[in-house]
């Protein structure tokens, strides 16, 4: 992981997304969303995880989205290209819109899960794996 990661808007989100890493896990970025039902968004080398305050389970709970369920991942398109803030993930479960503090953070989120689905993996030169 480079130098300078992770990222976060807020220590507490960040302590609160850790307590569900999964061992070898690597996080990036968690940022702090505005509007209704998402609190925060954690994105990892394997899903993005999410606070949910009620809107799935009519229960605060933390939601895991792995990258292999994810279809599509769009960004919120108002006349500007990368003005929005705005990242909507299309997955077998479902659309989810993630309302991020500015269109920087949104860029960043929608290119790195956008390299996570399309990206072809191939083979580490070091390992061969």
């Amino acid at each position: 992981m480079s130098p300078g990661w992770p990222v976060y808007d807020d220590e507490s989100q960040y302590r609160r997304i850790v307590a569900y890493l999964m061992p070898g896990e690597t996080l990036y970025a968690v940022y702090d969303c505005k509007g209704v039902g998402t609190g925060f968004v954690g994105i990892t080398d394997r899903r993005v995880i999410f606070y949910d305050q009620g809107m799935l389970a009519r229960k605060r709970a933390m939601v895991s989205l792995p990258y292999q369920h994810i279809s599509a991942v769009a960004v919120a398109d108002e006349g500007v290209i990368f003005q929005s803030g705005e990242v909507i993930l299309l997955t077998s479960f479902g659309r989810f819109s993630f309302e991020f503090r500015s269109p920087d953070k949104a860029d960043w989120v929608h290119r790195f899960i956008l390299g996570q689905i399309v990206a072809p993996k191939h083979p580490s030169p070091s390992t061969g794996l």
